[in-house]
């Protein structure tokens, strides 16, 4: 009986550690990063007045490779947002990255790419995989969140 209590007890804990996601309305977290000169860029620093669109990506990632392109090939839609690309990755495997598959991005004054080098975007904005994408409003609130590299037409039509 005492083994079966305990079970359910684990189980009901376990349940309610994946019901803790990102829902629209929730604040922006502050959060530190880094630039790619190894200054400190926090979320107090995300534009203010503006949209901040925010893409978690792994560089080695198939799926954020791909969403990168599908960004990037509609690279002069990205106006009136700014976008942020943050990742855990070296620098070495960022430039890459960028090179090859975010090659228009790196030109446009609005994207900022930053290093996530002390781990804490994962426990912050509990993405569920790669890519994640967040679009915050000028107000600082989560308007979407999505990992599924499919919606990306959803949020270049909250840009507007």
């Amino acid at each position: 009986m005492k083994r079966l209590l305990l079970s359910f007890i684990i189980a009901a804990l376990s349940f309610s550690t994946f019901a803790q996601a990102l829902t629209p309305g929730a604040s922006l977290p502050k959060a530190q990063f880094y630039t790619s000169d190894g200054k400190v860029f926090t979320t107090d620093q995300f534009s203010k007045g503006t949209k901040s669109l925010l893409m978690f990506f792994d560089a080695t990632c198939e799926h954020c490779q791909k969403v990168a392109k599908e960004v990037s090939s509609r690279s002069k839609e990205i106006t009136g947002v700014q976008m942020y690309m943050i990742t855990q990755d070296e620098q070495r495997s960022i430039n890459y990255f960028m090179d090859n598959f975010a090659k228009p991005l790196k030109e446009l004054k609005n994207v900022t790419v930053l290093q996530d080098k002390d781990h804490v975007f994962i426990p912050l904005f509990q993405p569920k995989q790669y890519p994640s994408l967040y679009l915050y409003g000028k107000d600082r609130k989560l308007i979407l969140y999505s990992s599924n590299e499919k919606d990306v037409a959803k949020f270049f039509k909250l840009f507007k």
